[in-house]
């Protein structure tokens, strides 16, 4: 059974024209801050798929940086209008072509996220607060997803 973290960055600045260029608030950096200490002390992952977005990318960094990561992949697939049907298809092909990896890291943006979610176990589309992380367990043998839980900033102790 591997662990798969579905996580959306956290608060961002206004929307612009160049979307991709946004980057974390104070609070953003806060909410990361918040959950990084809450993966460390439950989750240690040891692989990262992460957008290329700007704000997800400096999520990412701080949720990581304290890591010995085996596998890291920037991935155009999972922006905010990417195909979750293709984000899912390329995790598992990853999940299957790293199997020295258990703990597997998704740093992405609303919709696809909550999306992703749907196609890994279907039926479970939770809303993610900014810095919010899903937790999935996934059988790489029968390709089945089990969603178990989201945990957001606000919800975990300090």
């Amino acid at each position: 059974m591997k662990t798969i973290l579905i996580m959306r960055h956290g608060e961002a600045t206004p929307m612009q024209a160049d979307d991709a260029a946004r980057q974390l608030t104070l609070v953003g950096h806060q909410e990361v801050s918040i959950m990084a200490r809450w993966l460390k002390q439950h989750y240690q992952p040891d692989a990262l798929v992460v957008s290329p977005y700007t704000r997800a990318q400096q999520t990412a960094n701080e949720v990581t940086a304290d890591i010995a990561l085996k596998f890291t992949e920037t991935c155009g697939d999972i922006t905010p209008e990417g195909s979750p049907q293709v984000a899912a298809d390329y995790l598992e092909t990853l999940i299957a072509l790293h199997p020295e990896c258990d703990t597997w890291l998704v740093v992405a943006h609303m919709p696809i996220v909550s999306y992703l979610v749907d196609q890994l176990s279907v039926g479970n589309m939770p809303i993610f607060n900014t810095g919010a992380v899903a937790l999935l367990r996934y059988d790489e043998i029968n390709q089945r997803s089990q969603y178990l839980s989201i945990h957001s900033p606000n919800s975990i102790e300090p």
